[in-house]
C-alpha cells in the first residue's frame, strides 16, 4: 500500500486556516445554517481550492469536532483519584472554566452539534465521553463513600459543572448584556463564585 505523502508546510497552514475559517462560520451559523462558500470567503480561499483539502462541510466539521472532543475531555481526565478531592474537583471546575474564556468558538460549536441531535458526535459522547464519565463517577462515590465530600448524585455534579462553566462561552451576548458595561471580564469573579458554590456544596456533612 502506497503511505500519503506528508503535507507541505504551505499545505498544513492552509489547511489550519480552513479549520479556523469553519470554526468561526459554523459557532456563528451552527452545521446546517454554515456554507462552503462561507468558510471558504473567511479563510480567503477559493472554493475548488477549499474542496482540495476537505471534500465536504462534513469532513471539515467532522475534523473540528474530533479536535474539540480531545481538548474538552482533557480537563476530566486531569482528575487524579489519589489527590484531595475537592482540590482535584475544583481544578476541574476552573479548568472547564479558563477552556470557556479561551475557546468560546469551540463551546458554542459542540452546543450547536447538542442541539442537533449530535448527529456527528453521538458515537463519541456514548463512547470516549461516557467511559471518561464512568470511570470519574466511581472516584467521586469512594470519596463520597470515606466521607470526603458530601454525598450528591455524581454525574449530575459533572452535568452542573458543564452547564456553570459553558454557559458563559455559549450566552457570551447575554452574559455580557445583563451584567451591563462596567464589567467587561465576567470570568475573575465567575471562578470565584463557582470557588465558593462547590466549596460549600462538597463540604461533608
Amino acid at each position: 500500500m502506497t503511505k500519503a505523502r506528508p503535507r507541505t508546510r504551505i499545505q498544513q497552514k492552509n489547511s489550519e486556516t480552513i479549520l479556523e475559517a469553519a470554526l468561526e462560520v459554523f459557532s456563528q451559523h451552527g452545521f446546517r445554517g454554515a456554507t462552503l462558500d462561507q468558510i471558504a470567503d473567511v479563510a480567503g480561499l477559493s472554493k475548488p481550492n477549499l474542496l482540495y483539502y476537505f471534500p465536504s462541510k462534513e469532513a471539515i466539521h467532522q475534523t473540528l469536532l474530533t479536535e474539540l472532543l480531545a481538548t474538552w475531555l482533557d480537563p476530566l481526565r486531569a482528575m487524579k483519584p489519589d489527590g484531595d478531592p475537592v482540590t482535584e474537583i475544583m481544578g476541574y471546575v476552573r479548568r472547564k472554566l479558563d477552556l470557556a474564556r479561551d475557546y468560546p468558538r469551540e463551546s458554542r460549536l459542540f452546543a450547536n452539534e447538542i442541539l442537533q441531535g449530535a448527529p456527528r458526535m453521538m458515537e463519541a459522547i456514548t463512547g470516549d465521553l461516557k467511559s471518561l464519565v464512568d470511570e470519574k463517577t466511581i472516584i467521586l462515590r469512594r470519596w463520597m463513600d470515606e466521607g470526603r465530600i458530601a454525598r450528591v448524585h455524581p454525574v449530575h455534579l459533572i452535568f452542573s459543572i458543564w452547564a456553570l462553566t459553558q454557559h458563559y462561552a455559549d450566552f457570551d451576548v447575554q452574559v455580557h448584556a445583563v451584567l451591563g458595561p462596567g464589567e467587561p471580564d465576567p470570568y475573575p469573579e465567575a471562578a470565584r463564585y463557582l470557588e465558593v458554590l462547590f466549596t460549600k456544596l462538597l463540604a461533608p456533612a
